[in-house]
């Protein structure tokens, strides 16, 4: 449960105009879609994933990190790494096991005999969408662990898309999609209450001070 009290008390730090704006950006953040990428040699291309995934109003980002471990290139991020919740993974399995017992069906997003276009694919269900590496796609046990595949329409010889460009269009025509729907795709108020609590945090200055004199001064 978030301390209300204490949100109160940073919020007030805040100008009017960054508290509204913090709330104008969640009435448009989402969970009922989530991102994962799975070893992505080039990391600036993760960090533009992460970007879009902002952009665009997905609020979790799920990164593997089983073979090349880098880390967020802040510069291509743009911040945005203060404002998405980045979940990282050493393994395939774990990444897999989390987004199921969230209740997330696995989209692999790669041609397949089996796929689905982009602009036929369902938007009702809550939907964990995969890219893979630039290099490899996929791995097999993605691949087989997948409840459905989806890829974009194209009419030209090129047979792929880099997958940060790959991701951004994914994301921009799912979310305006899912935006148009009578789908209950908000966060909820506990969530938002969360969000409001972290992103307060990661805009004050010398929040560790102010934190620490606050709760000595309020006691629990």
């Amino acid at each position: 449960m978030i301390d209300l009290e204490y949100l109160e008390f940073l919020e007030n730090i805040l100008t009017d105009n960054r508290k509204e704006r913090f709330l104008n950006v969640l009435e448009n953040r989402t969970n009922h879609f989530t991102i994962a990428v799975e070893d992505i040699f080039q990391m600036h291309n993760a960090s533009a994933v992460m970007r879009s995934c902002e952009v665009f109003g997905i609020q979790e980002l799920n990164v593997i990190e089983e073979r090349y471990g880098k880390s967020i290139d802040k510069e291509i991020a743009m911040g945005a790494q203060k404002w998405v919740d980045i979940n990282t993974f050493d393994s395939v399995k774990s990444c897999l096991d989390s987004v199921k017992s969230k209740g997330y069906q696995i989209i692999a997003t790669t041609p397949h005999e089996d796929d689905c276009l982009l602009e036929d694919f369902d938007i009702t269900k809550p939907s964990a969408l995969f890219f893979g590496t630039e290099r490899d796609g996929l791995s097999e046990e993605i691949m087989q662990r997948a409840d459905g595949f989806l890829k974009i329409p194209m009419v030209g010889f090129t047979e792929s898309l880099n997958i940060s460009v790959s991701a951004a269009i994914i994301i921009q025509n799912l979310t305006n999609r899912l935006r148009r729907s009578t789908i209950d795709w908000h966060l909820t108020d506990e969530e938002m209450l969360v969000k409001r609590l972290a992103w307060a945090k990661s805009s004050i200055k010398d929040i560790k001070r102010i934190e620490a004199r606050y709760f000595e001064e309020n006691p629990r």
